[in-house]
Parts: C-alpha cells; structure tokens; sequence
C-alpha cells in the first residue's frame, strides 16, 4: 500500500474505534511508539515492537475509568508521512474527567506503518 492508502485505511478504522485492528494491520512488526518526555510521569514511555506497543496501549486502556467520546481528523499526507490530530474526552482514574488532544505523526515504510511519535 502507498502511504496515501495506508492513511485512508487507518482513517476508515480509527473513525469507528477499532484501534486494536489498525495495530494488526497496519502496522510492522518492529513499529517504534514515540511519547513526548513529559509522558513517562503518566507511565506513558516509548516502546518498540509490536508486543511492547499492545502493551503500552493495554496499559493507557486500564487509566481509563470512563470514555466519554473521541474524534480522529482526516489524515495529512506528506511523502512517506501522515498525522492526524486526535483527542478524547475521558475519566481517568484518580485524575477525574478530562479533555486530552494531541497530533500524530505516523512514518509508512513498504506499505507498513513503521514509527508513530505523538505530540501533546
């Protein structure tokens, strides 16, 4: 797939919430998750791999107590790039309800994604 297809199929399955089926999709094995230093005081850190990126994802999951929506924006395509803004409105246990937004950056090699960095 062409990184313009990549991100078309990850809006297609974003748009509904079915993250865990963008990872088994889309994503390459040896995937690189990139957080932003202020991350890790969540627990949040970098991961790599495709077992360690799950993981981290299961790990964010169990901090949600409530979900109480989301939204993703249509993808921006630039060479073997695509981000997205993206954000959810959620209680968080312990921390109470709040609004986090942030921008993705997402690199596509060989039709796989192959690093994703978040800013927020």
């Amino acid at each position: 797939m062409t990184t313009q297809e990549v991100a078309n199929r990850f809006n297609e399955l974003s748009q509904t919430g079915q993250w865990a089926e963008v990872q088994k999709e889309l994503y390459s094995d040896n995937c690189v998750s990139i957080e932003p230093a202020h991350a890790a005081a969540m627990g949040m850190g970098n991961a790599e791999g495709m077992d360690a990126i799950s993981k981290k994802g299961e790990a964010f999951g169990a901090m949600v107590e409530e979900m109480h929506g989301g939204y993703t924006s249509a993808p921006v395509v630039a060479g073997n790039f695509f981000s997205v803004g993206m954000g959810m409105d959620c209680t968080m246990k312990g921390m109470g309800r709040m609004k986090l937004d942030e921008i993705a950056v997402y690199e596509v090699k060989d039709g796989k994604i192959v690093k994703e960095q978040f800013f927020f």
